[in-house]
Order: C-alpha cells, then structure tokens, then sequence
C-alpha cells in the first residue's frame, strides 16, 4: 500500500483527525434520533413527510429483503442437492466427463428436440426434459472452461484445508462435537489438518480438553495441532484476533518446513460451536480450485445458528433466525457481503496481510478491510451456498442469557469501530478508484446507522407530533391520520415477515424428542414479539456500540458463553 509523506496521510495519523471519525458514527445516530422529536415541536410537518417516505421506503426495501431470502434459501436448498465431490472429480477427469455429458445432452435432444425451448413447454415430462438440457449445458460449459484453463485450475488432490478453532473456557461437550463433525463431511480427512488455539489465561481444564482432543482425534487428520496462545503479547487486545493468528503463525512454520505450497492451503476459522455442514469442504475446495484470483478471495457459508435452537428462550430464537437470514440475503448482494464468524481464506493470502488483526475485538468483518486496502481494492467475499451451522445464544440462566445475547450483539455492532480505519486508508491509498471507496464507505455508514435508528424510527416517529405538539393535534387531520397510515404501510409489510417465518419453519432442524408438538406452536407465536426483541437488543446494542466508540469509552472483546441442554 502506498503511503506518502504529504499533508494528507499527516492529517490521518493527528489524534484529533481520528477521534472525529470515532464520534461521528453515534452522533449521526444520536442527531437522527433526536431530530424527530425537536422538529414535532416545531416543524411537525416536516416530520409527517418524513415518517410517511421513510416507511414507503421501507416497505419497499422489506419485500426486495423477502425476494432476496426467497432466492437465497432456494440456491442453497440447490446447493446441497449437488454432489460436490463429483465437481470436484470432474477437474481431475474432464475429458471423460465431458464426453459423457455430451452423449447425454445427443440423447437428450434425439428423444426430444423441443427440450432446449424455455417458455413454451406444454406439460411437466418436457419442463422437466428443458431443466435437464439447462443442467447438461451447465456441466458442458463448466467441462469446457475446465479444459481450456486446465493450468490456471489447482488440482483437487493437492489442496488442504485447515480450520483453526479458537477456544477459550468451554467444556468438552462443546468442543468435542465440533471436532467430531469434521470427520463427517464429505471430504477426504486425510486433506483436512486442525488446529485447536487455546489461550493462556483461560482454565486449566479446557486447556486440557484442547490437547486431549487432538490426542485423540489427531491421527485422522492429515495434520493437527493444540496451540497455546500466551498472555501478554505487545500490541494485543484481548479477543480471538490474537489467538488465532498465533495460531496461525505456529502451524505456517511447520508447513513451510514439509514443503507445502501456501497456496495450496485454505484456512477456515471456527469458533468452538461451529460445524461444517456436510458438504462445506467440497464446495470451499472446488470454488478456490476454480477462481484464478483466488488469493484475493475471501470465501463465506451460510451462517445457521441452529445448532441449539429448539432450547433457547424466545427471543433468542428470533435473534438467530433473524441472523442466520440476514446473511443469507446478503449472499444475494455481494458486493455487500463481509466475512463473519467462520470464513476461509488462502493461507497465501494470510501471509500477505499478516494473518488477522490482534488489535481489534471484531476481528472478522476487520479482515475485509485489512484484505481490500492490502490488495489495493482488489478483494471480494465470495459467496458458499453451504450452512456453517453454529449455536444461539444460551447460559445457565434466562437472565444470564439475555445480558449474554445482548452483549454479543453489542460487539458484532462494534464492528463500527473500523469506520476511522476505512477513512484513513481510503485517504492514504491512491490505487483504489474513488467510486469504490466512497460506495465502501457508504455502504458501511449506512448499514450501522439503519442498525440503530430503523426499528426506533418505525415504532414511534409517527406518534411525535400528535404527543409533542398540541396545535398540530388540534387543527390538523394529519396528525390523527398520521399514525393510522404507518400503521397500514406497516400491516402490508407484514407480508415479509410472513415469508420469512413461513422459510424459518420449513429450515429448521428436527425436534428433539424431548419436547413436545407444543413447541412448535411456541416457535410461531414467538414472532409478536419481534418489535420489543428488534429495539430492546438490536437498535439498543448497536446504539451502545456507536456511543461508547464516540466517548472513547472503547470496547473489549468478551467471550459469549456457550452451552447445551442435555
């Protein structure tokens, strides 16, 4: 990254330069809020025009959201229909498959020339006849492109993949099952490596339970390894930055000394939760094999925080469902996608930017930054249509609970704190045209600032001037009407939710057997509940967020505890 001693770069180094860009997230926010109720005093009919745009806007935005769900639960429903490890074979054999897809495609067109017309089938064996033919030609194309790049692509056999699962003060009833899930993917063990990174300061007895699980599982994997992450290192904050790029940094030494290519390694981080979804392997290996700019790739799945579901209060159940959703419509905008929670990157790519950031309590969506200013603009978060299933929020008790949930949400909200990094870098790098760099930094601004204010303003902006202002109550229609047309524009978004909670329903996992058809009924009723949950956690924490990075009152990372119902 270039980095020129002008005027410019001086002024992003000055404290004050950056301790503006820290306050300026939460006092937009705070402005945001506060101009509604200021201007129902005095202007309220400023505020009526406003309230009525910004629900139209909206309304509008919650059924482009509900398309974007719809699409991208059934791309990964599709997703998991398709044999990967047949994908994958076809880069080892695409001479033979290609002939044999071409054989079926003459057989196909033989039987029924009509099958490659769209629109104008006349009944389901022809559609169905038209969607192979639209399958056969994927595969032709794919097979084509394999043979034409045939040097560009990395053979399937010589890639590894390594997770490395960072762990704190969890119990083996958490660690072990996700290590044990590793060795059910449809993927080659022998190909997988793991690294448990475990830190100094946490207990004796998951230190232990790090290294009896790589004891005992180790020999499976084609390399594993529990890694002790000491205290104290200079210029680290507290958090699962520095413990997995310790990590990181120990198992790259080994690698190097066997002779293996860092190119040919992809690293995936897992939290200690986390479990791979059946086929997460293959489609990571076969994206990565395929892309030529691969290095300058991040590669995210589908986030699922079902791994405990069915146990957690209510409103947990809506925070993880609302969750696991919301990144499976950003899949559907990629150029709006970051990394979160498991991600997988290049170990090439790693070594370029240093690993991860130890200086940051969210280290995950930080490494977009890190990776898009180190690589000059030049990085994209690619899109897994795979679950990486996880656990929802879930403590001792209820109470432990919601302050746990809270507090992670708090942190994910935190993630404004990269905001003065993006300006700065933005500033300081002259290689990334400028229309990146703002839509970037819109793109970020816009997202934290909708967090806290959109549920705050929808709920209660509408009331204001009929509260605040007694003359405007009086003698003007529109303060009554006001409230009653948000809340029509409000009922007709209630179509989204429907949608959302109808495609909540038909994803979950089965019921345990321990409860009962009841439990069922308690996960539809749970969304009345979705106002008091979406401003009571969400718009709060990221407001808690937003003001503490604005009073220099800054965040430090905190576990979120982890647990199971037997």
């Amino acid at each position: 990254m270039p980095y020129k001693k002008d005027r410019y770069v001086y002024i992003t180094d000055q404290r004050w330069f950056i301790r503006s860009l820290e306050i300026f997230p939460g006092a937009l926010t705070w402005t945001i809020l506060a101009a509604p109720v200021l201007l129902s005093i005095w202007q309220p009919i400023l505020v009526a025009i406003f309230i009525i745009a910004f629900d139209l806007f909206w309304l509008v935005k919650s059924f482009r959201l509900s398309t974007a769900l719809i699409r991208g639960y059934r791309r990964l429903h599709k997703s998991e229909r398709v044999d990967w490890s047949i994908r994958l074979d076809w880069i080892r054999k695409p001479d033979e498959y290609l002939a044999s897809a071409e054989n079926k495609m003459k057989d196909l067109l033989k039987k029924n020339p009509k099958a490659k017309r769209g629109l104008w089938q006349p009944n389901q064996k022809a559609w169905k006849q038209h969607s192979k033919y639209v399958e056969l030609s994927h595969e032709i194309d794919t097979l084509r492109d394999i043979k034409n790049r045939e040097s560009a692509i990395l053979h399937p056999d010589s890639l590894f993949n390594l997770v490395i699962m960072a762990v704190y003060n969890e119990t083996q009833d958490i660690i072990e099952p996700s290590i044990k899930s590793l060795l059910e993917v449809d993927y080659p063990a022998k190909q997988l490596m793991l690294v448990v990174a475990y830190e100094e300061r946490g207990p004796e007895s998951t230190k232990q339970i790090a290294r009896d699980m790589v004891e005992k599982y180790g020999p499976k994997f084609a390399y594993a390894a529990a890694i002790e992450h000491p205290d104290g290192i200079e210029g680290e904050v507290i958090g699962k930055g520095g413990n997995i790029t310790f990590a990181g940094r120990k198992v790259t030494e080994d690698l190097l000394e066997q002779g293996v290519d860092p190119e040919h390694v992809i690293v995936t981080t897992f939290d200690s939760d986390h479990r791979a979804g059946r086929q997460y392997f293959t489609v990571l290996s076969y994206l990565y094999a395929m892309d030529p700019n691969r290095n300058r790739k991040s590669y995210q799945p589908v986030p699922m925080f079902y791994n405990n579901i069915w146990d957690v209060p209510a409103p947990m159940r809506i925070i993880a469902t609302n969750n696991s959703f919301w990144l499976l419509m950003e899949t559907m905008r990629p150029h709006r996608l970051r990394n979160f929670a498991a991600h997988a990157q290049s170990l090439r790519a790693l070594l370029d930017t240093d690993f991860w950031s130890v200086s940051t309590p969210v280290e995950d969506g930080h490494q977009y930054w890190r990776s898009y200013f180190a690589f000059n603009g030049d990085h994209q978060v690619v899109p897994m249509y795979v679950p990486a299933y996880q656990d929802a929020v879930l403590a001792e008790t209820y109470p432990k609970t919601f302050i746990a949930q809270y507090k992670q949400l708090r942190r994910w909200a935190y993630g404004i704190s990269d905001f003065p990094y993006v300006v700065r870098n933005n500033i300081r790098n002259s290689n990334i045209p400028l229309h990146s760099k703002i839509a970037q930094t819109w793109r970020q601004i816009e997202g934290h600032i909708s967090w806290s204010t959109t549920a705050l303003i929808v709920t209660f902006v509408a009331w204001l001037p009929l509260f605040l202002n007694e003359e405007f109550r009086m003698r003007s229609e529109l303060a009554h009407q006001l409230p009653i047309l948000a809340s029509y524009m409000m009922n007709i978004a209630l179509v989204a939710l429907i949608i959302m909670i109808a495609i909540s329903m038909i994803s979950l996992p089965p019921r345990p057997a321990r409860y009962g058809h009841r439990r069922n009924i308690g996960m539809l009723l749970q969304w009345i509940l979705l106002p008091v949950v979406s401003i009571a956690f969400s718009a709060m924490a990221a407001i808690d967020a937003q003001t503490r990075l604005m009073l220099g009152k800054y965040l430090a990372f905190q576990v979120t505890p982890k647990s199971r119902k037997k």
